[in-house]
């Protein structure tokens, strides 16, 4: 019979923890949510022995059991709560060898939880270059634990860990902390209250309760009143408590110190990096360099899958016989993915770079330089993680913001958000700068669309501070402002991270998005190709009528001057998706879009992305010439057949690229606000304004450059 273990890894932020669990995993992992909550968490699966399996879960990274922040409710929550399923049969817990006795003050009090564990001692090496090392079996005595040197980067004991799971028996350290001081009837009932055997933590789930938990907070305090306790003041004898304790366990392992270590490369880097003028010029810089790569390095890719998914059409148009199957697949499922896959390697390039900058450690440095442009919009430093990664998508991103413990904050951070331009825009606005700018356009040794693209990145960043600014003026919070942020030591990126986490977004990318461009492509085909009866067949009975009237010659002349195009492009605007086109055309007129925008526009509030596979489907149901071999050539020869001028002129173009960088064209980001700030009100106030501030936006540049 198979044994399943679960295994929690927990520690303080920055501690390794990712680190570990892709060494233990490897691709064999998984990202959902847990129970109650939108916070993210990592979950895989590895077999040690024959018929025994280890289940481990990546819990957030926090500093003490008593949590500031929604992530660290969760790791809280998980690990006292024994009834759960989640709970873990045993905890590995990560300690920074280099900065031990920080790190052990959260390992003593998951310990007097009354929770099994393994000190993992991760960064051995960085320790070892600042001077320090420990007698291992001394530690383990004196921490009452197993204790394990690894570096898990490196993969270096690895083998042993398992080893050790797969032998270990669930063990409990003494305890960390005298309690004796307490009023025994005072822990009693609180035991009887919260069910809770154990004192310790009994006594620190009332304290959390009193804190975070509505539902029995009166009760609780009551409790607290009765017996005259201070939980403010029993949190800092804790801590003075724990760390008299942590201090004569690592002063009596420690075998080599070196009292006088020179400054070390990190913090010669360090006063470059996060210089006031320097480093906020390197960080432009750097943003820079990345979006000339998104175009760069991307182009051979794209033209590659470009012609991939031309074969394929054209293999299925070809070998399946006409009718209706042969056109859904060709004209409605191909053409709507291959309209978005064709950037899948753009996003993989951006994804890469801020995998590499995360892995060496340069995002934390981000948040200190932008902590004091960030604080006169309402904000913090740690708000500017939550939204470069904004970048890659707004759903993970609001999710992150639960790090930042100022609730007006975070709110504020939530709101403004979708204005950082993710992923799902970047196939947008590369068909749509493509449209206007040559592939060959250069300003000196830069390419031009790398340039536009920063452009649309940097104006939704202004945006989003401006809009911050705002609602800091009408949203109140009496929370003290702080910000506490630790910044790690630099390390090289590793290869195995790095590929972990392109697999894991490029797979949620092609995955997420490719469910929903294959079910609105399919709705999208029906609806253009069907519509009321009397129009279609209006329609047919035109076309009917002039081909009866011409010869030969004439109608060869005719089907070359692009006749049956002409039959297409008459039958779609007489589709039911024509009619709906039609309906709210008069509403976006002024924007300078068309109807068959305005299908695109209404299909994209699923994701922004379907714009592109939308407007891919349009042309091919439209009867795309065949030497019109993209999206974008398509587009570029469309013409407005009242004016007889191309229908994407260039002001047209700029109207959509600012109505795409403002609009909330997502409903998984309305549904996740929602569920967020624990109120609809919000989602409903950032739908309205984001929309209104596209329109508005739209509405200026077209007006303007027209």
């Amino acid at each position: 019979m198979e044994r399943t273990i679960t295994i929690a890894l927990v520690g303080n932020p920055n501690c390794g923890k990712t680190s570990l669990f892709n060494a233990l995993t490897g691709m064999n992992q998984k990202v959902s949510n847990f129970p109650g909550t939108t916070v993210e968490k990592k979950m895989g699966e590895t077999t040690i022995a024959p018929g025994v399996k280890l289940k481990i879960i990546d819990l957030p990274g926090t500093y003490s059991l008593y949590p500031k922040s929604a992530d660290e409710l969760v790791t809280y929550d998980i690990l006292r709560n024994k009834s759960q399923a989640s709970f873990p049969d045993l905890v590995i817990f990560i300690a920074d060898a280099s900065n031990l006795k920080r790190n052990l003050l959260l390992f003593t009090q998951v310990c007097d939880l009354g929770v099994p564990a393994i000190l993992a001692l991760n960064m051995i090496d960085v320790a070892e270059r600042r001077g320090i090392k420990y007698d291992i079996p001394e530690l383990t005595s004196a921490l009452g634990v197993p204790v394990l040197p690894i570096n898990a980067r490196k993969r270096t004991g690895i083998i042993q860990l398992k080893q050790l799971l797969l032998n270990n028996q669930p063990t409990f350290s003494a305890d960390f902390i005298d309690l004796t001081h307490i009023e025994p009837e005072l822990l009693s009932e609180l035991g009887k209250f919260t069910n809770k055997r154990n004192h310790y933590a009994a006594l620190q789930y009332a304290i959390n309760a009193a804190d975070l938990l509505s539902e029995k907070s009166k009760r609780i305090t009551e409790i607290f009143q009765k017996y005259n306790f201070n939980s403010r003041k029993f949190q800092e004898e804790e801590i003075f408590s724990r760390y008299h304790v942590i201090e004569k366990a690592v002063n009596k392992a420690r075998v080599q110190t070196t009292h006088k270590l020179k400054a070390s490369l990190t913090k010669k880097i360090d006063a470059v990096l996060t210089h006031r003028f320097f480093g906020l010029l390197i960080f432009l810089t750097l943003m820079f360099l990345i979006f000339q790569a998104v175009f760069s390095w991307s182009k051979y890719p794209m033209d590659w899958v470009e012609n991939i998914f031309g074969w394929i059409g054209s293999y299925v148009k070809n070998t399946l016989p006409e009718g209706v199957l042969n056109d859904l697949l060709t004209e409605g499922i191909l053409a709507g993915l291959s309209g978005v896959i064709v950037f899948l390697p753009q996003i993989i390039v951006l994804f890469l770079f801020i995998a590499i900058l995360e892995d060496i450690g340069y995002m934390a440095r981000v948040g200190f330089i932008m902590d004091r442009i960030m604080r006169p919009f309402g904000m913090n430093g740690k708000s500017i993680v939550p939204l470069i990664s904004g970048m890659a998508c707004a759903v993970p991103s609001i999710m992150a913001s639960r790090s930042i413990e100022n609730r007006k904050e975070r709110l504020i951070t939530i709101l403004v958000i979708p204005l950082m331009s993710c992923s799902a825009r970047l196939p947008v606005y590369t068909l749509l700068i493509s449209m206007f700018i040559p592939d060959t356009a250069t300003w000196g040794p830069f390419n031009v669309h790398g340039l536009v693209l920063m452009l649309m990145y940097v104006i939704g960043f202004v945006a989003a501070l401006l809009s911050a600014w705002v609602f800091k003026q009408f949203i109140k919070s009496v929370q003290k402002n702080h910000f506490l942020m630790e910044l790690p030591g630099y390390k090289v990126p590793l290869a195995s991270n790095i590929l972990t986490t392109l697999y894991e977004k490029a797979g949620a990318f092609v995955y997420g998005a490719g469910k929903i461009i294959v079910a609105v492509s399919v709705i999208l085909w029906v609806m253009a190709s069907t519509g009321p009866k009397e129009k279609m067949e209006a329609v047919g009975v035109k076309y009917q009528s002039q081909i009866a009237k011409m010869s030969d010659v004439q109608l060869n002349e005719a089907l070359i001057n692009g006749l049956s195009l002409k039959q297409d492009a008459d039958l779609l605007e007489a589709s039911y998706a024509g009619q709906f086109g039609k309906f709210i055309e008069p509403a976006i007129r002024p924007l300078g879009f068309d109807w068959k925008i305005g299908i695109a526009l209404l299909t994209s509030l699923a994701a922004r992305e379907v714009f592109v596979g939308t407007m891919s489907t349009i042309y091919s149901v439209s009867g795309t010439d065949d030497n019109l071999d993209s999206i974008r050539d398509a587009m570029k020869h469309e013409t407005n057949l009242q004016t007889g001028k191309p229908a994407y002129s260039l002001a047209t173009v700029f109207s959509l690229l600012i109505f795409y960088a403002f609009a909330l064209q997502c409903m998984s980001t309305v549904a996740i606000v929602k569920k967020e700030t624990g109120s609809a009100k919000w989602a409903l106030i950032q739908f309205i304004y984001l929309t209104l501030l596209a329109y508005g936006s739209s509405f200026l540049v077209y007006q303007l450059l027209s």
